[in-house]
C-alpha cells in the first residue's frame, strides 16, 4: 500500500513553540506543522524554551522548521553571506532541539554576480554546515522559488546544479512549493502537468523530496510572481494536488499549507487536501 501523505500547516507559535503551535495544530487538524524557530524577518537568533522545546519534541506531530526568508548563500554581499551562515548553523541546532524532521530553506539568488560564482559560494559554506549535522538531525530541505531576479532556482531542473554544487550530500533534501513551481513556469494546472512535473523532479532528485509547500497561486502560471492562494480557488485548482498526492515520486511525503488568512481558511484548506486525498 503506498504511504499516505500527511496534511498540515505552517502554524503561529504565540504563547510558546508547543503550546502555541500545537493548539493552532489542533484547531485546524493538521497531521504535521511547519514552524519558525526565530523571527523571519531578521538575523536575530532565538535560543528558545527548553521546556517547550522538550513538549514539542516529544509530541507525535511530525515538525519541520523554516529558516528565516533573509539566508542567501549566493549573495554577493559579505554581511548577508556571514549572516547566512550563522542563521542556518542556528536553525539547524534548533531543528535537533525540538526534533525537527527537516530544516526549509530558500535556495537564494546570484544578485548581481554570475550564477556560477554564486553556486561556488554556496558550496564553500554550506557544505561544511552540512557536515555539522549530527546523526538523527534533520535535513536541510531546499526550497526553489518562484523564479523572479536572477534566482539561483526556480525550476525543478535548477535543482541539479545546486545539488552538484554540494555533493548530493546525503543531508539534503527537497522541499517543493506548488506556488513557486507554477509562478516558474511547471503548469500544474494542463493535463499531464503534474506528472511531467514531478517526473522531472524525480530524475534530478530523486528520493529527495521531503515536504510539499501546498499553495495555490493567485498569478498564472510563468508569472515568476510569488503570491499564494487558498486551495482551490487560484490557477491551479483543487484536483492538481489530487493528482500530486496520487504521483509516485510523493508517496508519504507530508503536505504543508501555507495559504492566505487564518485559523479558519487554516482548516478549510487541511480539510479539502485531506477530502482531494483521500
Amino acid at each position: 500500500m503506498t504511504p499516505r501523505n500527511a496534511i498540515g500547516a505552517h502554524v503561529s507559535v504565540t504563547g510558546g513553540l508547543a503550546t502555541g503551535g500545537l493548539r493552532h495544530a489542533a484547531d485546524v487538524g493538521a497531521e504535521i506543522i511547519q514552524v519558525f524557530v526565530t523571527n523571519p524577518r531578521t538575523w536575530a537568533l532565538n535560543d528558545g524554551d527548553p521546556i517547550e522545546d522538550a513538549k514539542l519534541a516529544a509530541s507525535e506531530l511530525p515538525v519541520f522548521a523554516h529558516s528565516p526568508y533573509l539566508v542567501n548563500f549566493g549573495s554577493p554581499t559579505a554581511a548577508t553571506l556571514t549572516n547566512s551562515v550563522a542563521v542556518i548553523r542556528h536553525t539547524l541546532r534548533r531543528g535537533a532541539e525540538i526534533g525537527a524532521l527537516g530544516v526549509v530553506m530558500h535556495t537564494g539568488s546570484a544578485v548581481s554576480q554570475p550564477r556560477d560564482d554564486a553556486l561556488r559560494q554556496v558550496r564553500e559554506h554550506l557544505l561544511p554546515l552540512l557536515d555539522e549535522i549530527p546523526e538523527g538531525g534533520p535535513d536541510l530541505l531546499l526550497e526553489p522559488m518562484a523564479g523572479q531576479g536572477q534566482m539561483l532556482c526556480a525550476t525543478v531542473q535548477d535543482l541539479g546544479p545546486y545539488l552538484d554544487a554540494l555533493d548530493h550530500h546525503p543531508k539534503v533534501g527537497v522541499c517543493l512549493d506548488t506556488c513557486h513551481a507554477f509562478a516558474a513556469g511547471h503548469d500544474l494546472a494542463a493535463p499531464g502537468g503534474v506528472g511531467a512535473t514531478f517526473d522531472a523532479l524525480h530524475q534530478v532528485a530523486p528520493g529527495r523530496l521531503k515536504l510539499i509547500h501546498a499553495n495555490d497561486s493567485k498569478d498564472v502560471c510563468g508569472s515568476k510572481k510569488d503570491r499564494h492562494e487558498n486551495i482551490g480557488a487560484g490557477h491551479i485548482g483543487a484536483e492538481p494536488f489530487a493528482e500530486i498526492m496520487r504521483h509516485p515520486a510523493t508517496a508519504g511525503v507530508p503536505l504543508c499549507i501555507e495559504t492566505p488568512g487564518k485559523v479558519d481558511q487554516d482548516r478549510e484548506n487541511i480539510a479539502l487536501l485531506k477530502k482531494l486525498r483521500d
